[in-house]
């Protein structure tokens, strides 16, 4: 099973540099008078990891409110 997971890792990790080296053009992103000019590649994973983090926190904080709510019946 151990080779399984390692086999996993390196395809995944594969399919990461092979997306990053193949999204080298660049795109400018801008929200007010700053602005940030970047590969489309770290784009992507940033906006993934924003995401994530965001989703993490919206789901903390509606587990939260149930929790909260539940207590009040």
């Amino acid at each position: 099973m151990r080779f399984l997971y390692i086999a996993l890792i390196v395809a995944f990790t594969a399919v990461v540099l092979l997306f990053k080296f193949q999204n080298l053009q660049t795109a400018t992103v801008s929200l007010f008078s700053a602005s940030v000019t970047l590969p489309v590649s770290l784009l992507v994973i940033g906006i993934y990891v924003l995401g994530m983090l965001t989703g993490g926190a919206l789901y903390a904080l509606l587990r939260s409110w149930i929790v909260a709510a539940r207590r009040v019946d």
